[in-house]
């Protein structure tokens, strides 16, 4: 007579494989977040931007800038660490989808837009 086997999962165990697995997401770390936010605020104020998405998957995550909540993305910043050596780990997007600039530096990739959208206004000095 065979033997049956009996599997016994615990709660450990089920959290532990939750948490493995949000661990494999790539996310934006806080001081890239403080870049694109930056970048986001000056937009804002300026009048350019008004909404804005984060997404994260398994291979990517996504930062995208939207002008209005119901169009598609002015620009999107997508980093890919594993195409980090090879092409750089961020890809700066525009709104009809073509990549725009690729780099391993966030800042210098977003002072592209920076210069783009962004325009002084002059102020009045009394």
């Amino acid at each position: 007579m065979a033997k049956s086997r009996v599997i016994i999962a615990n709660a450990y165990e089920t959290e532990r494989a939750a948490r493995d697995a949000r661990q494999q997401q790539v996310m934006w770390t806080r001081a890239e977040l403080v870049i694109l936010h930056n970048l986001y605020g000056r937009a804002v104020a300026a009048g350019q931007w008004r909404d804005y998405g984060i997404s994260t998957t398994k291979d990517h995550a996504v930062f995208a800038m939207f002008r209005r909540a119901q169009e598609a993305a002015d620009y999107r910043v997508e980093k890919y660490p594993a195409q980090a050596k090879k092409q750089g780990l961020y890809r700066l997007i525009d709104g009809q989808g073509r990549v725009i600039k690729r780099g391993d530096d966030l800042a210098r990739l977003l002072a592209r837009i920076d210069r783009r959208t962004l325009k002084l206004i002059q102020s009045t000095s009394a």
